[in-house]
């Protein structure tokens, strides 16, 4: 049997999602739960996608298989009784034994916050303290230069060799806080991101919201096809990936 799990984390005490030989992961805590619910027969999960260490996930999808069927809600109920609480079961759905958590994802959404107000030391593990102003208006036309389908090898990880650096951001927002208007949101929606493309792409929006870069500037670093032509990557606690869609 094939279950589809939705679930948030708070990822700022884990060394991301991917299972690692050392230090602790999302992943692990799920599998190790999983496997012990399953009579102690291993269990491995298959999500979405990995987010690095101290990036949060709203809405995380992952799938995994089971010999025995269960009831969606006692399994969901199980599972957050013995996960620690910065990680939570939100749904539990049984799918076809086809379905894929990875390959079959449609579209992705990621939220990124900042904070252009006074530095809170409760808030630094969950929004970006940039902790000035910012030009909101040219990073809104920035955010435009970034809709659409391009070549985003400036922006991943320098490294990061692949065969293909073409996605398509459907939608790329920026979003004010009313009740906090020092604090805003950045919406990137796509069809796949590559390695630290988001934190890449912040990391340029607030350089030309300070006045180091303008807006117009998004195209010549899109054309370059090169890293080093791109600024610093934004701090991965302002970071969550916040849905997958199917």
């Amino acid at each position: 049997m094939r279950y589809l799990i939705t679930f948030s984390y708070d990822g700022s005490k884990y060394n991301g999602y991917q299972k690692q030989p050392k230090g602790k992961t999302i992943q692990n805590e799920i599998e190790t739960v999983l496997t012990h619910i399953n009579g102690n027969q291993k269990v491995s999960i298959h999500a979405s996608g990995r987010t690095d260490a101290g990036v949060h996930a709203n809405h995380q999808k992952a799938h995994f298989d089971l010999q025995k069927e269960w009831d969606s809600d006692k399994l969901k109920s199980s599972l957050n009784s013995l996960l620690p609480p910065d990680i939570y079961i939100q749904k539990v759905e049984l799918v076809s034994d086809e379905f894929h958590a990875r390959f079959d994802v449609i579209s992705k959404e990621y939220v990124y916050k900042i904070n252009m107000g006074e530095y809170n030391p409760i808030e630094k593990d969950y929004i970006y303290q940039y902790n000035q102003p910012l030009k909101l208006v040219e990073m809104e036309r920035a955010l435009k230069y970034i809709e659409g389908t391009h070549n985003f090898k400036s922006f991943t990880k320098a490294d990061a060799e692949q065969e293909n650096y073409v996605r398509t951001i459907y939608k790329a927002t920026l979003i004010r806080d009313r009740k906090n208007l020092q604090q805003i949101q950045i919406v990137f929606r796509g069809d796949g991101f590559m390695r630290y493309m988001v934190r890449n792409l912040v990391g340029v929006l607030i350089e030309i919201g300070s006045g180091k870069r303008k807006s117009k500037d998004i195209l010549t670093i899109l054309k370059a096809e090169d890293r080093t032509k791109s600024g610093k990557t934004a701090p991965a606690c302002g970071l969550y990936l916040n849905d997958v869609f199917y």
